[in-house]
């Protein structure tokens, strides 16, 4: 049955357009002529019926004037054989309406020549229904110039005085919702999925080549959206998807009878599919079209206008409720199926943790950076080029071994499957939910709780790289003077020493940093104003003694006895968890164990000043 349907979308195609022989001796000269477009058409016998079409959709004078155009210009033989095969017997057979529409689909605005066009979407004069949306026209120059996928240029860059003309092999009829899925090779795996979902109650094929419930509105998923679909569902290709599960996904890419374009689009705008399930939109970062799922997927191509409706090209497959519930996603599954994450889902599968977050035993919380947010973290680079081991731990940085939803998300610290070096210290996230979810200061949760058969996805704006010491103090108002002292013009560029990476002198580092209270205290307790009255050498000696180079010291290491700054000892009591300094001034640590990739934090109550 799928074969005959195959053979049936086929023999639409060629009924529709038949391929027509050139006359070698009516070639059009690819010259300068003098006349314009209208006057070449009027001295080529070739092109009578051309002439007679215009003539009776009145269109000649507009042709002849100054105004330039490009013309896909179909010959007689061409003529011939589409009103063969619409089963008309003469041009007055045409509604004039019609044949005016026609027609109009074979001039663009302005002068475009064969050297000017590339693969995509350009649009025509012709309209949809009584609106000004102009019909797309697909280009494909690969290996010539077709149109549509039915008509192919056979001599280009005929030269006229208000414009340029390109002889075409066939008429290009008005295209259908068919006619550019077919047109453009990134949209076959659809076919393929039209085709594989029709049975003998309804065909997909002719359902949208046709007008019964248009004008349509199509999400078309690309054909990597396709291959991504079929890798989480673990199968080949989509003939082995049932039928019944392929027929609620191609629904849920529908709205009908609408013809919704780019500008019809808000945020937030919600609008029920024919598959009967609501999807919704947000315009945040780029159009995105959101899923039962809850993840937001990419629309990549917008406004491919038809006669029947208009198309979007998206990245991901959208998958309605219903079919959710029958394949239970696991986390890797729904990254696998969205286009939006394609980079991690990427990632996920050069270091082998697409196997770890497809586990269905285990509970993970998930931060998914978007394509948009590698982009960035890369800068140009590849993926690949980032060693395995670097890149695993940067996305472990990502992941909580347990479910947190975003009502169970606060502000403080957790930590993430991510280790400090070749120790099981896990890496600690500071998480801030004072205006909205932001992580480690650099990136917030945009679509929280994506729920997974394992888990949970939080949708992230940037990547969370491993953290330094310096990005816990920045990340954490709790340290906002300690960053203010530290960066102060006067000082040494304490931003860079700290951020040195582990394994390189003098890091990793072991600080204890003042909270604001502290600083605050500190102030009191000195009788100045402000950090600004602190000289310049008291202010770095002060906190150099806050600092322990070369060694990453946890709570659990602490051993009581003289230990040597980057400043002056400073005395520790492991059991009651304080710092003395030299003038007999007590520090409590109050948090501890603040692990980042290149250290560990401790906060305390009191600041360390240097001997007096």
């Amino acid at each position: 049955m799928k074969k005959i349907f195959k053979f049936s979308l086929i023999l639409f195609l060629t009924l529709g357009f038949v391929a027509c022989s050139n006359d070698d001796d009516n070639t059009p000269d690819p010259t300068e002529n003098e006349g314009t477009i209208a006057d070449f058409v009027e001295g080529n016998e070739d092109y009578s019926t051309l002439l007679a079409a215009l003539e009776r959709a009145g269109l000649v004078t507009v042709l002849d004037g100054t105004d330039e155009f490009t013309v896909f210009a179909p010959n007689n033989d061409a003529f011939d054989a589409f009103l063969a095969a619409n089963g008309f017997t003469a041009l007055s057979d045409i509604p004039t309406e019609v044949l005016t529409n026609v027609l109009l689909n074979h001039v663009v605005n302005g002068t475009v020549e064969s050297t000017a066009l590339s693969t995509g979407y350009i649009n025509s004069l012709a309209t949809f229904g009584e609106t000004d949306f102009n019909l797309s026209l697909f280009i494909n120059t690969n290996g010539g110039v077709s149109i549509n996928g039915v008509s192919n240029v056979t001599t280009a860059d005929v030269g006229v005085t208000n414009g340029v003309i390109h002889a075409v092999d066939n008429v290009i009829g008005l295209p259908t919702i068919v006619t550019q899925a077919t047109a453009n090779s990134d949209f076959s795996s659809l076919v393929d999925a039209l085709v594989a979902a029709s049975d003998e109650e309804f065909n997909y094929v002719d359902f949208f080549a046709g007008t019964s419930s248009s004008p349509f509105t199509v999400f078309a998923p690309n054909n990597d959206a396709f291959a991504a679909l079929l890798q989480a569902l673990g199968v080949s290709s989509v003939d082995e998807i049932p039928q019944t599960t392929l027929k609620r996904v191609l629904n849920y890419h529908l709205i009908a009878p609408a013809n919704v374009r780019a500008g019809d689009l808000s945020e937030g705008l919600e609008a029920e599919t024919f598959q009967g399930e609501s999807v919704t939109f947000t315009l945040v970062d780029g159009p995105k079209i959101i899923d039962a799922t809850g993840m937001p997927t990419n629309i990549i191509a917008t406004d491919v206008q038809t006669d029947n409706g208009v198309i979007h090209a998206i990245d991901g497959v959208l998958l309605p409720q219903e079919v959710i519930d029958d394949i239970d996603p696991t986390i890797t599954r729904l990254t696998q199926t969205n286009g939006n994450l394609s980079t991690l889902r990427e990632a996920l599968e050069l270091t082998g943790l697409d196997e770890v977050l497809d586990d269905r035993m285990a509970e993970f919380t998930v931060f998914a950076p978007t394509n948009a947010a590698f982009d960035t973290f890369l800068d140009g680079a590849d993926i690949q080029d980032i060693p395995v081991e670097a890149l695993t731990q940067v996305l472990l940085n990502h992941v909580l071994g347990s479910i947190a939803l975003s009502t169970d998300l606060e502000t403080s610290y957790t930590t993430t499957l991510a280790t400090y070096g070749t120790s099981a210290n896990n890496l600690s996230m500071y998480i801030n939910t004072e205006t909205g979810v932001k992580i480690n200061g650099v990136a917030n949760v945009t679509t929280p709780d994506v729920l997974a058969a394992n888990g949970v996805v939080h949708i992230v704006n940037a990547v969370i790289d491993l953290p330094t010491v310096v990005t816990f103090a920045v990340a954490d108002p709790t340290f906002e003077t300690l960053v203010a002292a530290l960066t102060r013009g006067d000082q040494p560029d304490f931003v860079s020493v700290l951020s040195t990476p582990n394994g390189t002198s003098p890091a990793p580092f072991t600080v204890f940093a003042p909270t604001n209270d502290a600083f605050g205290d500190l102030l009191t307790e000195l009788g100045v104003g402000s950090l600004d009255d602190i000289d310049g050498a008291t202010l770095t000696a002060t906190l150099n003694t806050h600092v322990i180079a070369e060694a990453n010291v946890r709570a659990e290491d602490l051993v009581s006895g003289t230990v040597g700054t980057l400043g002056d000892d400073i005395e520790i009591d492991a059991t009651n968890a304080t710092i003395t300094d030299l003038n007999g001034r007590v520090s409590n640590i109050i948090v501890t164990n603040v692990q980042a990739a290149n250290g560990v934090v401790h906060a305390i109550d009191k600041v360390i000043l240097p001997q007096l």
